[in-house]
């Protein structure tokens, strides 16, 4: 096993690792350090489980299965880079390029009907949403920005839009009769531990069993709950007509790609409801071509594009009228037409929400322009948080990034932790009946009333991540000096039986001089808030989805993205994962380089990742060369910040691969000018003096492939010799590097 095992992913960062990559590998083989890669992409995954289908030259092994193995061994040390969390047009779009690439594999069976459509239904949906962090996060996570990238933020501020008292923009959300006011929790007592069911129990009094084998141990914390679509219909109802009449932007906020069940159904609704008329009308004609309203406006447009040309226009045009007579729509790109309905991967909570705080509570509309938005968040377990934050901003005004405090977090995230583990164990209700969680003794647990079309889920947060997550809070504390805050609301199901082990956990940790407090996350976000407009520094101590959501919220504002967070995870049984910041995967700039051979993906977070490391390395395996390579990165990318060589947003700036060879410049100069090393310094002192002497002309060449477009060769699965060529465009770089 390679000493430190580098993630093959998708989009953006998976573009970017064909240069950085091999900066990485000269740089750490002079230390003795391997790097070894492990393919966790969508389309790894997909050709990883259907392996029947695939010659043997095409098959290939499942690198997150054996991931999954690797962080539960004390010498894990893995850097993970963000990856898709795919949803169904994504899993779609990439089933189709790789058949077009002559990998046989099954369709995707939307409506499965032999044995075999099944199971293959199965493991397609396996792959969805979030399948690879609850696999790979065998620890609880410490994010922060890193020293260096706060302080250049606060001497480089960047662009904030202005706040106004009189704004209309706000957060609207349900309230009840969805997933925070129907939730019920418990903590397992020895005679509940063991394989669990979940049932459901029809009115004539017939039990289906829905899941037969969830496994419950003693002191797991259990949630479940499930939203009425009947109330999230005449509230969507109530919402789209209160944007049209308040005259703003309507828009929906989920997280479809992580909650690959329960979001993407609600998604549906919103599309339902805002083209209601519509749907009534043509809905014989949908319903045969395939419409599925969970998959947005874009599959529909696709398949009405299908009908007879007389047909399709007759649908269109009255597609076209719904759309004009609704209120105008938050748009994700409005020259392209495309609405906040289009696609739900597009729909991304953690990422939509915070770029509209930052830029004054305006989104942009159809016609080109920015407006007041009326953010609707169903579910209010997590509304509050962002309402907060806009009430706070309207009152006061935007933040001053050159001023502002910092918000690191430590989340509950190890083995599964909360919503984000639920997606096995969540179901759209039958008919009306009964949903409960049944125990292996055969008692009833938990249950719930439902109607047909509901949504029903159970997760659970085991109890060593808690303890662990308890002690990382206590701490980050301690280290910091800052005050820390859970975030948890005893009002709440969850949070409450939270609070009880947090309240038990907190006396086995010395906490003399800390400033520990419990804070519902409504009051939290308010209180967190205005500590970072005085300038102070606050530690979130939260669940898995708010440290999602913060730590991109927080960033966002703070230094203007959440791909330059520190992200740390320290495995539970001793090992190191290393996250690349937050962020996602950045589609629109794998369009920009498609199109104009220019990527602007900011590698500052995977600069910091592998600084941690090897830092981590260094310790671990007792290797002083690791130590050194880990300060002249950090090091080198402070110089980065401070001369400003991060990727521009525009052809004929320095993009990512110019931004890879300063890291290299400044990293090499940093080794030749140590005295810690001196083989070190032996090595890296004609590197240095060659990438400094050829500076001028290995800009040159990088930046002289701009302005065309560029071949990678696929979207979902690109071939690696095609994405070399594209991502390492300098000869005279490639020469002194390798």
């Amino acid at each position: 096993m390679a000493d430190i095992i580098y993630t093959k992913v998708d989009e953006a960062p998976e573009l970017a690792s064909a240069s950085f990559l091999p900066i990485i590998r000269a740089f750490t083989k002079e230390a003795g350090i391997s790097i070894g890669t492990k393919d966790i992409s969508l389309a790894g995954r997909i050709l990883a489980n259907f392996s029947q289908y695939l010659t043997d030259s095409q098959k290939q092994s499942d690198d997150l299965a054996e991931l999954g193995q690797l962080v539960k061994e004390p010498q894990a040390n893995v850097i993970k880079l963000p990856n898709i969390s795919a949803s169904q047009p994504q899993l779609n779009a990439a089933i189709k390029e790789l058949q077009a690439q002559g990998y046989k594999i099954p369709s995707y069976p939307e409506s499965p009907a032999t044995d075999e459509e099944k199971a293959i239904k199965a493991s397609y949906d396996a792959i969805k949403g979030s399948a690879v962090n609850p696999v790979l996060r065998e620890g609880n996570s410490d994010r922060r920005a890193p020293k260096a990238v706060k302080e250049y933020a606060k001497k480089n501020p960047h662009s904030m839009g202005e706040w106004l008292p009189s704004s209309k923009t706000h957060v609207s959300t349900m309230g009840q009769n969805d997933f925070a006011s129907n939730e019920k929790s418990l903590t397992i007592a020895a005679a509940s531990a063991g394989t669990a069911k979940i049932e459901f129990v029809g009115k004539d009094g017939a039990v289906t069993v829905l899941k037969n084998d969830y496994p419950l141990d003693e002191g797991d914390v259990v949630d479940a709950t499930f939203m009425s679509m009947k109330a999230l219909r005449t509230f969507l109802e109530a919402e789209i007509a209160d944007a049209k009449a308040k005259g703003v932007l309507f828009s929906v906020h989920l997280k479809a790609t992580m909650m690959k069940v329960s979001d993407p159904i609600i998604f549906g609704q919103v599309v339902s409801v805002f083209l209601k008329d519509f749907f009534a009308k043509h809905g014989s004609a949908l319903e045969a071509i395939g419409v599925n309203p969970d998959l947005g406006i874009a599959d529909l447009e696709a398949k009405i594009a299908t009908l007879p040309a007389d047909k399709a226009d007759e649908i269109e045009a009255d597609l076209k009228a719904a759309l004009d007579n609704g209120p105008a729509m938050y748009m994700v790109n409005s020259d392209k037409g495309l609405t906040n309905l289009h696609v739900s991967s597009d729909v991304i909570i953690d990422a939509s929400m915070p770029a509209l705080i930052r830029a004054g509570g305006k989104g942009w509309g159809p016609d080109g322009k920015e407006a007041d938005t009326k953010c609707v968040i169903p579910d209010s377990s997590y509304a509050g948080v962002y309402d907060a934050v806009v009430e706070f901003c309207k009152k006061n005004g935007a933040l001053d990034p050159s001023k502002m405090g910092t918000v690191p977090n430590v989340g509950l995230m190890a083995q599964k932790a909360e919503e984000y583990g639920s997606h096995p164990q969540t179901f759209k209700a039958p008919a009306d009946g009964t949903m409960r969680l049944v125990d292996a003794a055969g008692t009833t647990l938990i249950e719930h009333e439902v109607e047909g079309g509901d949504i029903w889920r159970a997760c659970r947060t085991k109890d060593a991540p808690i303890r662990d997550w308890v002690k990382l809070g206590v701490t980050r504390a301690r280290l910091s000096g800052m005050p820390g805050v859970f975030w948890l609301n005893e009002n709440r199901a969850h949070d409450g039986e939270l609070i009880k082990k947090v309240n038990a956990y907190l006396p086995e940790h010395d906490t003399s001089g800390l400033d520990l407090k419990i804070m519902a996350p409504t009051e939290a976000a308010l209180y967190t808030t205005e500590r970072i407009a005085r300038g102070e520094d606050t530690i979130s101590i939260t669940g898995n989805v708010l440290r999602d959501y913060l730590t991109d919220l927080y960033p966002i504002l703070e230094v203007g993205t959440s791909a330059k967070m520190l992200s740390i995870v320290p495995l539970m049984n001793g090992g190191g994962l290393f996250e690349t910041g937050a962020g996602g995967s950045a589609p629109k700039h794998v369009q920009q380089l498609q199109e104009q051979n220019y990527l602007r993906w900011d590698s500052l977070g995977e600069f910091c990742a592998l600084g941690a490391s090897l830092e981590h390395l260094s310790q671990a395996r007792d290797n002083a060369k690791a130590a050194v390579l880990a300060e002249t990165l950090d090091l080198a990318t402070e110089k980065l910040l401070d001369e400003g060589k991060s990727p521009s947003r525009r052809v004929g700036g320095l993009d990512n691969r110019g931004s890879h060879f300063y890291i290299a410049l400044y990293w090499a100069q940093g080794l030749a000018a140590q005295d810690k090393d001196a083989e070190l310094k032996a090595h890296f002192t004609p590197i240095a003096e060659a990438l400094t002497a050829n500076e001028d002309k290995i800009v040159g060449e990088l930046n002289a492939v701009q302005g065309s477009p560029a071949d990678t060769g696929g979207y979902y699965h690109a071939p690696a010799d095609k994405v070399a060529t594209v991502m390492r465009p300098s000869a005279t770089l490639n020469d002194i590097i390798g």
